[in-house]
């Protein structure tokens, strides 16, 4: 079976790194100091060496000491002399401590005398490996009758190396639970900041953003919002993604709220026509032979019916236009449709006063020609019921679109800013048609799905609505 394994947290890792940063320094800095200790202590072994084979030797070779067993005046303790005749018996002494305060010496074994042999006579000190004695750095000079050999061990080297090894290891253990505990504290602090945006950001994933109208007031503090910081970053990118997803929640509240009000007012704009139908169906079954009733009831119905089929189409018509069905797109001669539009109106309401105004040449704008036909006659049709008798509309083509402008009664403030909201109408004085108030909706409607815009400007006696088409 595996060991489960969580998640390493960032803390960890960055002490982890630390510590192992740490422990590999002080492994380097161990390993340089042990061998230059060692190499410095091996010099001057070295140099001891060379001293006790000079005391060794005389002026014309070998010396004799008046020391005790041969042994020269300053040598220490494990100080060897050994002495290998080309003929004869090799003899060799090494000082050791005596049961007393003296020093005295031990005659060398024939395995000893016999490694010591198997030198070459050199200037440079040798290390050779003594049975029974250890490890010894020697010299090795000739003489006319043989070769003398002088030494001192190593294992004051090997003793001090070691200690200084364990010391070291001490050392490292120390520094790197030091690096740990200090790593731990100092690596939470820094990390703090982030913990804090960390919360920020699971306060808000705790809201419930489902549905209605969600507040969203929870932010990264502005100390934690510093872009020269990493934490500052994150903390700023989290402040725009919140500030975001607020606005799109906002947008998304008001679109269901207008769903709401577009079906309301839907239903209601419905059911008017649906119970005057009704009613004079009612009519007419009551007096069946009454052709008067009869007539006027049919004629009540076939009003309603197409009031209703028009409803109904310009909402099928915004349903498509929501759910971003691309229209028919192409080059359209406006200057063709402006004139069959407003001469449309001319028939329709022979008591306005009706101006067109178009350039020479002929103006070509990017448009579904039936829509942009519609859109026209949506905005001529709106100055004609909602102005008096009279009233002058001009209409006034350009290369980036038309405006149609009217000197009627304007729109109030307060209509003017949600003039081309579905189901907005002025109030009943303003009135002299019944209307549902999808006119303004469409034409809004249709010129954004043409990529163009509308915009509106109103006073009394100076109302202008400005349509903007992409050129052909």
């Amino acid at each position: 079976m595996g060991v489960l394994r969580g998640p390493v947290t960032l803390t960890a890792r960055v002490v982890a790194v630390a510590v192992l940063l740490v422990a590999f320094a002080a492994a380097a800095i161990g390993t340089a100091t042990t061998v230059a200790m060692r190499e410095n202590l091996e010099q001057r072994l070295n140099a001891d060496v060379r001293d006790a084979m000079r005391s060794t030797l005389g002026p014309g070779g070998l010396r004799p000491s008046g020391a005790p067993d041969g042994f020269g005046p300053g040598q220490r303790f494990g100080t060897l002399r050994a002495v290998l005749p080309d003929e004869g018996q090799p003899n060799g002494l090494v000082l050791t401590e005596g049961s007393d305060t003296n020093w005295t010496s031990t005659e060398l074994q024939e395995r000893q005398l016999d490694a010591l042999a198997e030198l070459s006579a050199s200037d440079d000190v040798q290390t050779v490996d003594l049975p029974g004695l250890g490890s010894y750095r020697v010299l090795v000079t000739d003489l006319d009758e043989g070769q003398v050999v002088v030494g001192l061990p190593r294992v004051d080297v090997d003793e001090t190396i070691e200690h200084l090894i364990r010391l070291e290891v001490l050392a490292t253990l120390l520094g790197v639970l030091a690096a740990a505990a200090v790593g731990t504290y100092v690596i939470r602090r820094q990390l703090a900041p982030l913990r804090e945006v960390a919360q920020t950001a699971h306060r808000v994933a705790e809201l419930p953003l489902a549905s209605g109208d969600i507040a969203l007031d929870d932010r990264v503090p502005e100390r934690l919002t510093d872009d020269r910081t990493e934490v500052g970053q994150v903390g700023s990118a989290l402040n725009t993604l919140l500030d975001h997803v607020e606005s799109s929640l906002t947008a998304r509240h008001r679109s269901e709220q207008r769903v709401r009000q577009f079906v309301a007012d839907a239903s209601h704009e419905l059911r008017t026509p649906l119970a005057i139908i009704a009613g004079y169906s009612e009519l007419a079954r009551r007096h069946p032979d009454d052709e008067t009733a009869l007539r006027t009831a049919l004629t009540k119905v076939d009003e309603e019916s197409r009031r209703m089929t028009s409803l109904v189409e310009d909402l099928l018509l915004l349903a498509r236009l929501d759910d971003g069905r691309p229209l028919t797109i192409g080059a359209v001669d406006l200057s063709s449709v402006l004139i069959e539009a407003v001469t449309d109106a001319q028939v329709v309401a022979p008591d306005h006063r009706w101006r067109l105004e178009l350039p020479e040449q002929a103006l070509e704008v990017r448009g579904d020609e039936q829509r942009l036909h519609q859109v026209i006659t949506n905005l001529l049709t709106n100055a004609r019921k909602h102005t008096p008798p009279g009233t002058t509309v001009t209409v006034r083509g350009d290369s980036s679109g038309f405006s149609v402008h009217d000197d009627g009664p304007g729109f109030t403030p307060e209509l003017a800013q949600q003039a081309f909201e579905r189901f907005t109408r002025g109030d009943q004085a303003r009135h002299r048609e019944g209307g549902v108030g999808l006119g303004l909706a469409l034409v809004a409607a249709i010129v954004g799905a043409f990529g163009g815009s509308v915009s509106l400007e109103s006073r009394p006696g100076d109302t202008t609505i400005r349509v903007l088409l992409p050129p052909s």
